[in-house]
């Protein structure tokens, strides 16, 4: 079910999708380019009208709830209304890395272990992009140069430098990007974003646009599972797909670089998704048991998991070899796991 939003307001109100990027393996050259960390977090946009601020999630959904100090943080800033794009992470407490598994503890169903954790780790917003602006000016059909320039002086006017609201870094010097790639990838960014100065906000769109990562890794919906060989009770590996142009949910590979303790907790949660069909294009080798019953071969699920795999390569449709996880992704919605984030890879390489 869809949630229901507060009409606000803006010129830009949610659901709003947010501007999408390309997946490439290059930092692309030539002018016209601007170059900014990519931050390990939840991609959020920030709402605010009056005494209103409703933060929106890349897949559409309220993220308010899980981040009611990111909430409170916009509601002290002068301007009343206004749109931001951005990033919430939540640093170490040394501050010299950012913690994605502390914003996975958030995404939980207790508003008083929400409350505990915003106040022993705190997240912070890093904002990139401005649609409205602090005078309730819509900016969405400006160059990216106008809005960077309005940021930059929303920033100025409004900000805290070191602030929990802090305005991310942008360069077009290369040089610059190769002092951040040494620099920060330490700290747990885990690539680069590239602009088009001259690109307009094309909201749910992905021109003007272009991510690069340091390591490969793509956003999988796990459309099924297999039990392990040894423990026939317990889930080996999870089975990948992306989707197809058509729609189709192909199967693309596997997964089974899990802790045994992980496998273990698991195993119940899938089991409960288990639905057929699972994949709807090309599915798994061997016949699909839909019933309770252990066997070797694969159980399909429900596609509404998102996981993120690091892979080394991919051709004829496939990883060739097993992928490693690297986490789950409840921020991302399934259908935004399409197969062009292998398939522009495998171009490059």
């Amino acid at each position: 079910m869809s949630p229901t939003w507060p009409d606000l307001d803006l010129p830009v109100r949610p659901p709003y999708p947010p501007m999408e990027a390309t997946l490439v393996h290059e930092v692309p050259h030539g002018e016209g380019w601007q170059f900014e960390p990519k931050w390990d977090g939840f991609r959020c946009l920030a709402f605010r009208d009056h005494d209103r601020v409703e933060l929106q999630s890349k897949a559409g959904l309220p993220l308010g709830r899980y981040f009611p100090e990111v909430v409170s943080n916009l509601l002290v800033l002068e301007p009343r209304r206004f749109v931001l794009d951005g990033e919430i992470v939540i640093p170490s407490a040394e501050g010299d890395a950012d913690l994605f598994d502390e914003l996975l503890q958030r995404i939980h169903p207790a508003e008083s272990r929400i409350r505990k954790l915003s106040r022993e780790r705190p997240a912070q917003l890093f904002i990139f992009d401005l649609l409205v602006d602090g005078d309730g000016r819509g900016l969405t059909g400006e160059p990216l140069a106008a809005r960077r320039r309005a940021l930059e002086g929303f920033a100025r006017r409004y900000l805290e430098p070191q602030g929990p609201v802090r305005l991310s870094p942008a360069t077009a010097d290369l040089k610059q990007l190769a002092r951040w790639q040494a620099e920060l990838k330490g700290r747990g960014i885990d690539g680069v974003m590239a602009k088009r100065l001259e690109a307009r906000y094309l909201s749910g769109e992905r021109g003007g646009m272009q991510k690069v990562k340091w390591l490969r890794t793509v956003d999988c919906v796990v459309g099924g599972f297999r039990y392990g060989s040894r423990e026939p009770t317990v889930v080996g590996s999870l089975l990948l797909g992306l989707y197809d142009a058509e729609g189709r949910l192909d199967h693309i590979g596997f997964c089974a670089s899990l802790r045994a303790d992980e496998r273990r907790a698991l195993t119940g949660k899938l089991e409960r998704l288990v639905k057929p069909p699972g994949f709807t294009g090309s599915a798994p080798g061997g016949p699909s048991r839909w019933n309770r019953g252990r066997s070797g071969d694969w159980q399909p699920l429900d596609p509404v998991l998102v996981v993120e795999v690091s892979y080394d390569h991919f051709s004829g449709g496939r990883f060739r070899h097993g992928t490693r996880f690297l986490r789950w992704r409840p921020d991302k919605d399934p259908r935004q796991c399409t197969i062009d984030q292998v398939l522009r890879g495998a171009r490059a390489a």
